[in-house]
């Protein structure tokens, strides 16, 4: 393809479009309303999907007739895919992958927070207390992955080289049985079972209307009372309700969450009081060249588009993932 016409859903002020806006043969109109595309209807060939909300995006997908292919720039597809573009033989791809290695460490994070008991080592600190207390060894613990793909395996393979047994979750378990970081993989029917064998459960799944409250209080009623629960996938994926009653009673140890059913967290949200939760505010992968990161992959992707080659992470639209 000579040229290409984008469409960007993204704030035209937006710093990081410097990076598209020198692309040889292309041209870029960029907008977070359906009126900012109303000059240059039915021209565009590329829709990239940066940070619109899912109903601006219907719009302007109606007024994109001959587009040929559409890239999210997030990893997760729950505020990008809708039941036409879903129907439609256009291809979507994602970042997925490109945010997994930075998350990965954050779940290590989370694991060693409350092992170590972090927040009672602050808490001493700034009161100027001296005080011994045991720790937890990591080495010989059991992490269960719930969702095991490519952020699964990024946590997994560094919770392996920290010793622990990981146990995955995954719709295919034999898909992750040659994987070398795993000790144990499960298909779906066996959640209740893995969840019952893990010291640490990280939650890495995408939102899907199957994942949609996957944790729930018959989940963590058979999680150990030393467990943690490390959200790092999507925020509907645990029913928060019923997490935040685990904590409170005491249920479950603690919570690391990153991921919410409403962001930002509204004032006054039970997470903010509860002693027990690490809490980031879906912020995990924020590293200072993050938007970099996953524009690159875009443009890599750009390319292969331009030659007619296959394209990099091509999202199974009826699986939503």
């Amino acid at each position: 393809m000579d040229h290409c016409n984008i469409w960007v859903l993204a704030d035209p002020a937006t710093p990081q479009l410097a990076l598209l806006r020198t692309l040889p043969q292309a041209t870029i109109v960029a907008g977070n309303t359906p009126e900012a595309f109303a000059q240059s209807a039915r021209t565009a060939d590329v829709i990239l999907h940066w940070s619109v909300d899912l109903a601006i995006f219907e719009q302007v997908w109606r007024m994109a007739p001959r587009v040929q292919w559409v890239h999210s720039l997030s990893a997760g597809l729950d505020g990008v895919l809708f039941p036409a573009l879903a129907a439609s033989p256009v291809p979507l791809t994602n970042a997925r992958g490109v945010f997994s290695e930075i998350l990965g460490e954050f779940a290590i994070g989370a694991v060693l927070y409350f092992a170590k008991d972090f927040r009672r080592m602050v808490r001493n600190q700034t009161a100027g207390i001296w005080e011994e207390f045991d720790t937890v060894e990591i080495r010989g613990q059991t992490m269960g992955i719930v969702g095991y793909g490519d952020l699964g395996r990024a946590v997994a393979w560094r919770a392996h080289a920290l010793g622990m047994a990981v146990l995955a979750l995954r719709r295919r378990p034999e898909l992750a049985r040659d994987d070398p970081s795993v000790a144990q993989a499960f298909g779906t029917d066996r959640k209740h079972e893995l969840l019952a064998q893990s010291d640490y459960v990280v939650a890495a799944m995408p939102l899907t209307a199957e994942s949609r409250g996957f944790i729930g209080k018959p989940e963590m009623e058979v999680m150990k009372h030393t467990a943690v629960l490390i959200n790092i996938g999507r925020g509907p994926v645990v029913d928060e309700e019923s997490l935040i009653g685990a904590l409170a009673s005491r249920r479950i140890r603690g919570a690391a969450v990153d991921v919410f059913d409403t962001e930002p967290l509204p004032a006054g949200h039970p997470f903010y009081k509860l002693d027990n939760v690490l809490l980031s505010a879906h912020a995990a992968d924020h590293t200072p060249d993050w938007k970099e990161r996953t524009i690159r992959l875009f443009l890599e992707n750009l390319e292969r588009f331009r030659r007619r080659e296959p394209l990099l992470n091509v999202v199974d639209k009826q699986l939503g993932y």
